[in-house]
């Protein structure tokens, strides 16, 4: 295979691979059912989407009897529920239009929330730069929910879900349950304004004086119940006293002594008889000062920081360049390095009793994988110096360069195949480049090698990489360039003993067979890299990809032709892929309407910053499966080791959070959190237990290992 070549028809075609994104999305989700709830996401758009049109999206939640969730403000305890909306470009989700809660009392405590079913409505804006998806002509919403639900004991949840409202049809099916929504929103107390300028509160010597004007009619005399928006100002449980005065509502409520909140209005909901009204309140006089800044309870923050994560004793740079070189080694055993491993071979065969084309081979190849490896190392560290939160493997986090590779091993699919020649496509002078440069191929071989390989993680290769964070630049450097030597070391050997070249066996036709069945680890190759990126860009990235490739290749197979037809076909070919390019360039480098699937069921939770910590200050042990789409390890551990029914049931018994940390975009809080492991690539697996350092398990997980992990918990 003539890499030298190849990189010469990407260039071709860059402005292709450039624009485009990829990938298989999951059937879209709309439920998720726990032990505690039913959460559903519901749409309602009675007239279509489209600018000025009313459309409205909801987590409707449906308790368990004696469970609840909480209202913006929880009261003396809990946690609100929070929407993470992703949308498509012109379109913006607003803020949640939160029904009527009711208080929760608990103990000496009281809450504030939800029981039985309650909806929680979000209006989307439509503006004029929405375009519906490239394929399916659709509004696609997606969701990352977050609720704490609670009876005697209180449990943290998460939900991802996706829906895709039709354009040009009413979405209508559940009218009547967010119109039963509205209805229970509270209403403003007065038309026109937030603001109630004859209404006040006034700040009485350890407690707050309200005083409330335009009240309806039918609410005098009425005993009211009091929600403040501004959680930690008053005492929810405290006895507090209130009267009218003709058409004004008066209440005295007593301050919290830990206030958080010195607001200059409050925002007040008033309610009876099932209904709300909703005033904001101008405050009167000097807050007193807090005795004691309410915040995390003392005991919960010494339990946090007795969890916060340690990195690991570092390894010293002698044992580090030993894992280095160990970890290159095995990195020819990765999947991801399996593509490169195919054109070596067929690189073998092309030097069959050629002993000096052999070691020139071996050494070209050796300095591409070395020296890329540097750089790739060299840019990293200068990123980081320069603020920019990366780790290893930070390349494949772009999809411009996940769309290239696969542009780039399309190419080479293809003229394995036998489909083209590159001297048939490239002008002469071009296309005789590896016949006069044969070590400038293996370089460029090795260049390859390294931007497949450098994604995964290998044994011993992790703690080595995560130690360059701490080193010198030149040992940094060091320690890439021992790990490109281990990648490159088995090639290197093979080239440089006798014994390998006689073992290989003689040129003849067999050769071309063996190149044509070598083309189909690339397309295979293909089908990953674009299930990266649609990981990354959404099933709309995913078209275009596929699109653009198959443009591409229609362009590459009309060069082939002679006379008249290739020169029509080749601008026709041209013109098409410059309109798709046009056409479907906007959808590449689009974040889908929730990223990556963080979260992949089977109790899988999303990891978010400070939640293994509050967990574990729980006294629950956690487990953090830190993953990316493009680590090719990852994959395979979560389709076998973390998918063992032993080990789930192990996992179960011991009570064990499982997180996911989804690292296959740029995601600088999972780096931070990778680098205080002494880590900076995928995969990581960590157990956390209160009390404990936290246990980093192998990078390639096996099953005795983890039970083991769990047994100790």
């Amino acid at each position: 295979m003539n890499l030298q070549q190849a990189f010469f028809a990407i260039v071709f075609v860059a402005g292709v691979a450039a624009s485009t994104g990829a990938a298989a999305q999951n059937t879209p989700k709309t439920v998720v059912v726990t032990d505690q709830v039913r959460a559903e996401l519901l749409a309602h758009a009675p007239d279509g989407v489209a600018p000025g049109k009313p459309v409205w999206v909801g987590l409707q939640i449906t308790h368990k009897p004696e469970w609840h969730t909480y209202w913006k403000n929880s009261g003396d305890s809990g946690l609100p529920t929070v929407l993470d909306w992703t949308l498509p470009p012109g379109v913006t989700a607003g803020e949640i239009a939160w029904p009527l809660p009711k208080k929760l009392p608990i103990g000496n405590l009281a809450n504030y929330g939800y029981e039985g079913t309650v909806l929680l409505p979000v209006p989307l804006t439509i503006t004029s730069g929405f375009k519906p998806g490239l394929l399916s002509g659709d509004l696609e919403v997606r969701l990352k929910a977050a609720w704490l639900v609670c009876k005697k004991e209180c449990i943290p949840e998460e939900g991802e879900f996706t829906l895709k409202l039709p354009v040009k049809s009413t979405t209508a099916l559940h009218g009547d349950t967010f119109d039963a929504a509205f209805k229970a929103q509270p209403r403003p107390v007065m038309r026109g304004t937030s603001v109630l300028p004859d209404s006040k509160v006034q700040i009485d010597s350890g407690a707050v004086r309200l005083s409330v004007q335009g009240l309806p009619v039918a609410l005098r005399g009425k005993t009211l119940d009091f929600f403040p928006e501004t959680p930690e100002v008053i005492e929810t449980a405290a006895q507090w006293t209130q009267a009218w005065n003709g058409a004004e509502w008066t209440a005295r409520v007593p301050l919290s002594a830990q206030r958080s909140a010195s607001p200059s209005v409050m925002p007040v909901v008033l309610a009876a008889d099932g209904q709300g009204w909703r005033a904001e309140l101008k405050v009167l006089g000097e807050w007193p000062k807090v005795a004691a800044q309410a915040g995390v309870p003392p005991a919960l923050e010494a339990a946090l920081k007795a969890n916060a994560a340690t990195p690991p004793p570092s390894p010293g740079l002698v044992v580090a360049l030993l894992g280095a070189l160990l970890g290159g080694l095995i990195l020819n055993l990765m999947p991801c390095v399996f593509p490169v491993l195919a054109i070596k071979v067929v690189g073998f065969t092309r030097h069959a009793g050629d002993q000096r084309g052999h070691r020139l081979s071996g050494l070209a190849y050796t300095a591409g994988v070395v020296l890329s490896f540097i750089a790739l190392g060299a840019l990293m560290l200068g990123l980081r110096a320069a603020g920019e939160a990366v780790g290893w493997g930070f390349q494949l986090q772009q999809p411009l360069v996940v769309a290239a590779l696969a542009a780039l091993f399309t190419l080479i699919g293809l003229n394995l195949a036998g489909v083209f020649e590159f001297g048939s496509v490239l002008p002469s002078s071009v296309a005789s480049l590896q016949a006069r440069h044969p070590v400038a191929d293996s370089f460029l071989t090795g260049v390859l090698a390294v931007a497949v390989a450098s994604p995964c993680t290998a044994p011993f290769m992790g703690a080595s990489v995560g130690l360059t964070a701490t080193l010198p630049a030149a040992q940094a450097l060091l320690v890439f360039a021992v790990v490109g030597l281990g990648l490159a070391l088995p090639y290197l050997l093979a080239s440089w003993v006798p014994a390998v070249a006689r073992a290989l066996p003689r040129p003849g036709a067999w050769m071309d067979t063996f190149r044509r069945l070598m083309a189909f680890p690339m397309f295979a190759t293909v089908v990953w890299l674009v299930w990266v990126l649609g990981q990354q860009s959404g099933i709309d990235g995913a078209g275009a990809l596929l699109l653009l490739l198959v443009g591409m290749s229609l362009l590459v197979w009309s060069l082939t032709l002679k006379g008249r037809t290739r020169a029509v076909l080749a601008i026709v070919s041209v013109a098409g892929l410059a309109a798709l390019t046009g056409a479907t360039g906007q959808y590449l480098t689009q974040t889908p309407a929730s990223g990556p699937s963080a979260a992949a069921g089977d109790g899988w939770q999303a990891w978010s910053p400070g939640r293994v910590e509050q967990i574990v200050a729980t006294g629950q042990p956690v487990f953090v499966d830190f993953t990316a789409a493009w680590c090719v390890t990852c994959q395979y551990n979560k389709k076998t080791t973390l998918a063992n029914g032993t080990v789930l049931a192990d996992l179960a018994g011991k009570n064990v959070a499982l997180l996911r940390a989804d690292w296959t975009r740029r995601d600088p809080a999972i780096t931070a959190a990778l680098a205080q492991l002494g880590r900076n690539g995928v995969p990581v697996y960590v157990f956390y237990k209160q009390g404990r350092a936290p246990v980093v398990l192998s990078e390639i997980l096996g099953v005795e290992e983890v039970r083991s992990a769990i047994a100790k918990l």
